[in-house]
């Protein structure tokens, strides 16, 4: 049988209520004692766990009120008793003017305040341990801050308040002033301080006694500070010493922030530093005479520049100031050398040596009736475009060492550069004669690396300019004559030109220089044939060689000058027609003298020389041939016999006659030739050397009315292809907006010049008149009329002589 066993329970009796009373107000008794003991520093003679239960027992019996309250107030009580011994005797006395006695003052209140703090603290820790179970039961029960965060609470009441909250705060902010003037504090004991106020949590939300109190002082006091600095600095530095300064004070308010400072506050405290000493500033600093950012450029002060760049890119005006001033400078600089070419053909006509002989006369023109004025004027020419690059190199260097290669100032660079560089309108002229200089001798010597380092420097300033086609009139004007008189260094090195100018401005531009190369080599060609043609028939008295050149390619301003040849050289010429039409028809030659040079064997009273002159030259010489030494023709006479027009007459005897190689006699003497004078065979003529080289006194740099004339042709040129461009563009869109033909004209012009509005108007009245266009109904728009036409093109060909 099985048995079945009873589970009997245990009644625990609770105490006696009575009994609980008597010992709960024991119980206080012994554990306020035990926290005054802790309050003094004796908590190591006393019972954790006893103290426990005591606090225990007080919530279990419903006695939590008088527990919190209680500790509170000797919480309460503890604090003023360290307030009083403590902190009322550090305050700082504020009779000092010392700044050490005064930072040593102010380090003695914030160290007392956080001797109170860490009493504090540590006592607060110890009663959160042995009160834990008042904070888990009653705090939440009865929604009030747990013991630790009420004893921050009473901390802030009783330690924080006035007067000993405007102690700590003018403490901080003294050391603060002390540490900006120089002088060395402790840091430690204000970061201390500071740690106690961004612990300290007003009404237990986010926001700090710090962020309240402290952070707006320090930021006031800052403002005041920096506003007076910046005006202080301005007076008593220069523009790198200011910069460096400005520096040295962000550097030092960054570190005091990451020290003993707030984190946050950085942020406000840097805008202030870059409002007073940069924002409000940055005209006055980069502008300042003798020391501004012109005085740092010109003595190459690249650490300085890259400050001032560093420093302006923190605010927002900065970088606007910065390329704004970078562009002034260029600009300034850019207008002196313009300033200094303006003595460049001053409206009067110049005689200018060529450049192959410049060094015979550099120094002998005094007394041999030559302008000196020429080559002085062509150096300038040249020492315009050498010293815009030297510009451009410097200017280069400072955007790379001192502005970190940043784009924008780059742009700023580059506007600059294309405004001041086409502000003189003889730039293209300059730059062609500049390219003209090197690939004629200035090449001689250097390695493929250095004359393409040459050639691209050049690519960059032609890249500035705006008139891109008067360049190519120029450009191609001195390729000419370059080609023809066979004075070019290196055929690589022209042909580099060529490719570096197709690759900035496409096909189109190089089509026609490209043309002039071409008709060089079939011109070698055909004259290896003409003389293999005269191995078989009756040879003319003159040896010539011949440059076939077609004229569509080749710079049409030679062509008016002509003159009656001799009649051995119209015997020569006769036969290098017939050769050359009867290998090609349908073709026309029109002989280019002024193009040509010849070498003539002239025989003097002394001795016998070589002689290489232009062709037309070689005219006029024939001339003197039969005469005996005192006769003489006159000016008239030459011009009657030659038909040479009258400038290139003046030009060509006043080689003759009076250069450096007087083979001529002009009567009167003198430096000029006038249509009064006559002329007659030196035969006294003497000279050391065999091999003479008569240059013609031509105008490398053009005059006032050459410049003129040019541009008139610019201009004409301009118009048609103005006039082409509308017609493509209305070809391929049928219908457009007068405002939108405008903007794609100027577009797809921009490569070559800007475009008038005004005369792309005019250009599109005159297509409307010639019915190309037609103008739609709401008179603001244009249609395109279809065209029926049929163009028959013959080729023509110039001929340049070289006898």
């Amino acid at each position: 049988m099985a048995s079945t066993r009873r589970t009997v329970k245990t009644k625990i009796k609770p105490p006696r209520k009575h009994e609980s009373e008597i010992s709960l107000d024991e119980t206080w008794t012994r554990l306020s004692s035990n926290i005054r003991e802790i309050h003094n520093q004796n908590a190591s003679n006393l019972s954790f766990e006893e103290n426990y239960r005591y606090a225990y027992n007080m919530v279990l019996y419903k006695n939590g009120a008088v527990l919190y309250k209680g500790v509170c107030h000797l919480v309460a009580e503890n604090i003023d008793r360290l307030a009083q011994s403590e902190i009322v005797p550090a305050f700082p006395s504020g009779s000092s003017k010392d700044p050490v006695q005064q930072s040593q003052e102010g380090e003695s209140l914030l160290k007392a305040i956080r001797r109170v703090w860490n009493d504090h603290t540590g006592n607060m820790s110890k009663l959160r341990d042995i009160l834990k179970y008042m904070d888990r039961v009653y705090t939440k029960a009865n929604d009030v801050p747990e013991i630790w965060d009420a004893g921050l609470d009473i901390f802030l009441k009783h330690i924080i308040r006035p007067p000993i909250q405007d102690h700590v705060t003018s403490a901080i902010l003294s050391l603060i002033q002390i540490e900006r003037d120089g002088y060395v504090i402790s840091r430690s004991v204000v970061k201390e301080c500071v740690d106690v106020l961004l612990h300290l949590s007003v009404d237990h939300d986010a926001k700090t006694v710090y962020k309240r109190d402290l952070e707006p002082a320090v930021l006031t006091a800052s403002e005041t500070f920096y506003s007076a600095e910046g005006k202080r600095l301005l007076e008593t530095c220069d523009a790198p010493e200011y910069l460096r300064r400005v520096e040295a004070r962000l550097d030092s308010e960054q570190a005091r922030t990451y020290h003993y400072l707030f984190s946050q506050t950085g942020g406000p405290l840097r805008k202030i530093l870059e409002r007073h000493l940069l924002t409000n500033n940055l005209s006055t600093v980069i502008g300042m005479p003798n020391s501004g950012l012109d005085v740092m450029v010109d003595l190459d002060k690249f650490d300085d520049l890259n400050r001032l760049y560093r420093l302006f890119l923190m605010v927002p005006n900065g970088m606007p100031t910065l390329k704004r001033s970078f562009k002034d400078s260029i600009l300034r600089r850019g207008r002196e050398i313009n300033l200094a070419s303006t003595s460049i053909d001053t409206g009067q006509d110049m005689n200018d040596g060529d450049l192959n002989d410049a060094e015979n006369t550099k120094g002998k023109d005094k007394g041999q009736g030559r302008t000196a004025t020429g080559p002085a004027t062509l150096t300038l020419a040249l020492k315009w475009v050498q010293t815009v690059l030297d510009l451009k190199d410097r200017f280069d260097c400072v955007w790379t060492r001192a502005f970190d290669s940043n784009r924008e100032v780059e742009s700023s660079l580059n506007a600059a550069f294309e405004d001041f560089i086409n502000l003189n309108e003889k730039a293209p002229e300059y730059i062609s004669l500049f390219i003209d200089e090197n690939l004629k001798k200035g090449l001689k010597g250097k390695t493929d690396m250095e004359v393409d380092a040459v050639l691209d420097k050049t690519i960059t300033v032609f890249r500035y300019i705006t008139e891109k086609d008067a360049f190519e009139r120029y450009y191609k004007n001195h390729l000419a004559k370059r080609l023809l008189l066979g004075r070019s260094v290196s055929d690589d090195a022209e042909r580099g030109m060529l490719a570096k100018l197709k690759v900035e401005c496409g096909y189109q531009f190089t089509q026609k220089l490209e043309g002039m190369f071409h008709d060089m080599k079939i011109s070698a060609d055909t004259m290896q044939a003409y003389r293999k043609y005269l191995e078989g028939v009756s040879a003319p008295e003159v040896e010539i060689s011949v440059t076939v050149m077609t004229s569509t390619f080749w710079p049409m301003s030679h062509s008016s000058a002509s003159c009656i040849f001799p009649e051995v050289l119209i015997r020569a010429c006769k036969s290098f027609e017939h050769f050359y039409f009867s290998r090609h028809s349908g073709r026309r030659l029109a002989w280019q003298p002024s193009l040509g040079n010849a070498d003539v064997r002239v025989q003097f009273k002394a001795r016998r020389h070589d002689i290489n002159v232009s062709t037309f030259a070689l005219v006029i010489l024939l001339l003197f041939e039969n005469l005996t030494d005192d006769e003489f023709l006159t000016y008239e006479e030459l011009k009657t016999a030659t038909s040479i027009p009258d400038t290139e007459l003046q030009r060509h005897l006043q080689s003759l006659a009076c250069a450096k190689f007087k083979i001529l006699k002009k009567h009167p003497p003198g430096r000029d030739v006038d249509p009064s004078d006559s002329f007659s065979f030196n035969n006294d003529f003497t000279c050391p050397m065999q091999k003479i080289k008569i240059s013609t006194v031509s105008a490398k740099v053009e005059t006032t009315k050459e410049r003129r004339e040019t541009r008139d042709r610019i201009e004409e040129e301009r118009h048609h292809q103005i006039e082409a461009c509308i017609v493509r563009i209305m070809k391929d869109r049928k219908h457009l907006t007068h405002n939108d033909l405008v903007n794609e004209v100027t577009r797809q012009l921009a490569s070559r010049f800007q475009p008038n509005p005004q005369n792309i108007k005019k250009r599109i009245e005159g297509l409307i008149d010639r019915e190309y266009l037609e103008r739609c109904e709401d008179r603001k728009s244009y249609n395109y009329l279809v065209r029926v036409c049929v163009v028959f093109m013959f080729p023509h060909l110039i001929i340049a002589i070289q006898a």
